[in-house]
């Protein structure tokens, strides 16, 4: 440990989690004000009354006080607030297929037949995600050109009377109409995908962009820009609008007829449409070079084929067959029988690409076994390491589903006689019966959790004893915490059940449906009560999105709520559909350690890198970056604090390959025991980081973690801080309700859960530790006085110690 000198200071530097914060609640302060960052960005601190930067609270340690900066950094503009940020909810299943990319299992080394799996896994989720934009197009179609311009604006229909007869009988009006709409589409996905977070300083993103690093074995090694992004974004906007001419030129099974040379124009371009639906799958099947280390290899003549002047050549020869596509359709007819016969041969395709990739992922899943075989059970991936499955499977048909939760409303709010492709029959079905098995899922789950729990409390089942120990001699507070401790626990230990559970459940809809349509059964009558459960839940799935949309555009705060789910996917950077919102930890981590280093340059500096929830994997790869970056004089000067995360029970279960076990384990031994984790039992999103495997023995709480040297092992019991914390290993575990209220410290009432770690007492030891200010074994502190006199009887029947 560094030894403190009468120079030395703190940087306390904070990240926030999901769904963003005030500068005012980062900071803990009554105002604050920004010092640095571009406005996305923001690196803010505590102001006075004249909004000046002030210096934060001074940092009590056993031998003086020491000065403290408090600085926070808000990133929460880049993923919520404003209505173009919240339209990006509407691309949520191809941000849960891109997710799905990074949640493979990882591939040993020297391992020939895991390596080969490994391409063929990443090169089906590429197949997937294009055929995911696909069926878009595909369903956009049936609404505007089949729904709207082909049925709708007919001649002599009743329906949209506002469009004069004359209008709908003018060349090339319908076509261009039901057209218009698509290609409009394809142009905001295209402008979407290439939007990107500008990073504040030039040397900063020079210093990301070195290729050829070799992988450090710490957390996020492999969050990092693909380069093949732009020629995956042609390929997606080629085979969109090559999908839409398809349609509008029969279906990619059959053209339109026409005699002479029409005939023959229109047979060329639906081969051309072909022809380049083709060359988009052979493109993303043979991509495959994520961090751009070895472009000497694995297709370097294709890399060369789909550069910037050949991609252009694509679109200007892509946007060419609209045109003549348009050209060719003086009039449409009354029905458009490509849109249907295309949504069905996308979803087949899906469904077969979909079990092509379950099964070679079980092969996948056995060999990467041996990488976590000798872990604990509650720290293995999810399902094997098979989660990446079910979750490409509810991107497919929540992609599908929206679609069509889109058209039911339209065709209703335009007229009944109106008509919907045969297929949607099958699709309403699909959702009512895997509506019908949600239910009765939910209600068996919820029947059974509160049997369990009923159990727990009633028979006087002894559990959570760690919330005795955190709690002795306060029974109210005893009480309230066991019942939050024991939802809290639930909720860690099945969320991905849950999520096991709906994929099921859909694929259970999914295949039943499939099954009928492709044996062409007709729909019996008692399918018809699940049809129409499922039309009321298909236009359930579309009308709640597209309101958080509108809402978003009148109440800025609706869309920073809708942010908590891009705030979860946009943190994995374009990989497997490049048709998503920017990632914006490409942004936050590079900044972070440019921060970090900067304030280094003051040789009495120690800084403090502080994470909440999401933040906490911010800041643990921004902690990795600087591991490798910093010589060692200046990583002494480090340290981090994480708080209600969920770097052990979520991420490395559901991202093995790129934040493994191991990785925590090499970061923690890196920092040399400078690395502290707020904990709390009573909280469903974030847990302990440091430890596993606890229990409490003779009054004693043990468990297993990481050593400050990085190995694993056995810890010593428990150490008591003077605030009632429980320090074991690098986790604090948080009385909660607090302790106190304590003279001169803020303190909150009740339970906190998730939220409000800084105004623990605990939270100030905590960045001491961190800074290499105050030893974990060192002697116990008196603790400190209450403001009132703790509750030492209760009338609660619990009782408890």
């Amino acid at each position: 440990m560094l030894i403190a000198g009468p120079d030395t200071r703190v940087v306390e530097l904070r990240v926030h989690g999901v769904q963003g914060t005030t500068p005012q609640t980062l900071v803990d302060a009554v105002a604050a004000v920004d010092v640095a960052g571009d406005g996305l960005g923001r690196i803010v601190r505590p102001a006075d009354r004249l909004r000046r930067p002030a210096p934060g609270p001074v940092l009590q340690t056993e031998g003086r006080p020491i000065p403290r900066v408090v600085e926070g950094y808000l990133w929460g503009g880049m993923t919520s607030g404003g209505v173009a940020k919240a339209t990006w909810a509407l691309l949520f299943p191809f941000s849960i297929a891109n997710v799905a990319h990074w949640m493979l299992p990882p591939v040993p080394e020297r391992n020939l037949p895991a390596h080969l799996l490994g391409i063929g896994l990443r090169s089906l989720l590429r197949v997937f995600a294009l055929l995911l934009t696909a069926l878009l197009v595909a369903q956009v179609s049936v609404v505007s050109l089949d729904l709207l311009a082909a049925q709708c604006l007919r001649p002599g229909v009743e329906c949209l009377t506002s469009i004069p007869a004359d209008v709908r009988q003018f060349p090339w009006f319908r076509t261009s109409f039901g057209l218009l709409p698509i290609i409009a589409l394809i142009a905001v996905m295209r402008r979407i995908s290439h939007v990107d977070w500008r990073i504040e300083r030039k040397e900063i993103a020079d210093a990301e962009d070195k290729d050829g690093r070799p992988a450090s074995g710490l957390p996020g090694a492999h969050v990092a820009t693909d380069p093949d992004t732009p020629a995956l974004r042609t390929l997606h906007v080629v085979a969109a609008l090559s999908v839409a001419c398809l349609i509008a030129l029969g279906g990619p099974l059959q053209q339109l007829t026409a005699t002479g040379g029409m005939g023959v124009a229109i047979t060329t371009a639906w081969v051309v449409s072909l022809v380049f639906v083709g060359l988009s799958v052979l493109g993303v099947l043979l991509l495959d070079d994520p961090t751009g280390g070895a472009p000497h290899r694995g297709g370097r003549w294709l890399r060369a084929a789909l550069g910037r002047r050949p991609r252009r050549v694509l679109l200007v020869l892509s946007g060419l067959l609209v045109l003549t596509t348009v050209g060719l359709q003086e009039q449409l007819p009354t029905r458009v029988p490509g849109a249907d016969v295309t949504v069905q041969v996308v979803a087949l395709m899906m469904a077969f690409v979909l079990v092509l990739f379950g099964l070679m992922l079980v092969p996948a899943a056995l060999l990467a076994r041996k990488t976590w075989a000798s872990l604990p059970r509650e720290l293995r991936p999810w399902a094997g390491g098979w989660f990446s499955a079910p979750v490409l499977a509810i991107a497919g048909l929540l992609g599908g589903g929206f679609g069509a939760g889109v058209a039911l409303p339209v065709r209703k709010a335009l007229g009944s006689e109106l008509h919907l492709p045969v297929g949607y029959d099958y699709i309403t079905l699909l959702w009512g019966v895997a509506g019908a098995l949600g239910l009765l899922t939910t209600f068996a789950v919820a029947s059974f959790t509160g049997a369990v729990r009923w159990r727990a409390f009633r028979k006087g089942k002894e559990w959570a004893r760690e919330a005795s120990l955190l709690h002795s001699g306060r029974m109210r507070d005893l009480r309230a915490a066991r019942r939050a401790w024991w939802w809290a626990r639930w909720e860690r230990n099945h969320g991905h059940h849950m999520i096991l559970i709906i994929a099921s459940v859909l694929v259970v809809g999914a295949v039943l449906a499939s099954v009928l349509r492709v044996r062409n059964v007709p729909l019996a009558s008692w399918t018809f009560p699940f049809s129409a459960f499922g039309v009321g839940v298909l236009g359930l799935l579309a009308v709640s999105l597209l309101r958080a949309v509108y809402l978003a555009a009148r109440q800025p705060e609706s869309g920073r709520r809708l942010g908590i789910i891009a705030d979860i996917a946009q943190f994995w950077p374009r990989e497997a559909h490049p048709i998503v919102p920017p990632c914006y930890a490409l942004k936050v981590v590079p900044e972070l350690v440019s921060r970090v280093q900067d304030h280094l340059r003051d040789p009495g500096t120690r800084v403090v890198l502080c994470g909440h929830s999401q933040g906490s994997l911010l800041v643990a790869v921004a902690a990795a970056r600087l591991l490798e970056d910093l010589p060692a004089h200046d990583r002494e000067r480090i340290g981090l604090l994480t708080a209600g995360s969920q770097l052990q029970w979520a991420y490395p279960r559901a991202f093995p390959a790129v934040v493994p076990h191991a990785s925590l384990a090499r970061l923690a031994g890196g920092l040399d025991g400078r690395w502290r984790s707020l904990c709390r039992g009573t909280d469903p999103l974030g847990g302990a980081v440091m430890t596993w495997r606890r229990q409490v023995f003779d009054g004693m709480l043990l468990g297993v973690g990481y050593r400050p040297d990085g190995s694993e092992g056995a810890l010593a019991p428990a150490l008591r801080g003077p605030t009632g914390a429980l320090v074991l290993g690098g986790d604090h575990w948080l009385p909660d309700p607090q302790r106190g209220p304590f003279p001169g410290r803020r303190w909150r009432s009740g339970v906190s859960a998730h939220s409000d770690y800084t105004s623990d007492p605990e939270w100030d030891r905590a960045v001491a530790i961190a800074a290499g200010l105050l030893e974990v074994d060192a002697p116990e502190s008196p603790p400190l006085p209450f403001a009132r006199k703790p509750e030492t009887r209760s009338r609660d029947a619990l009782g408890g110690s």
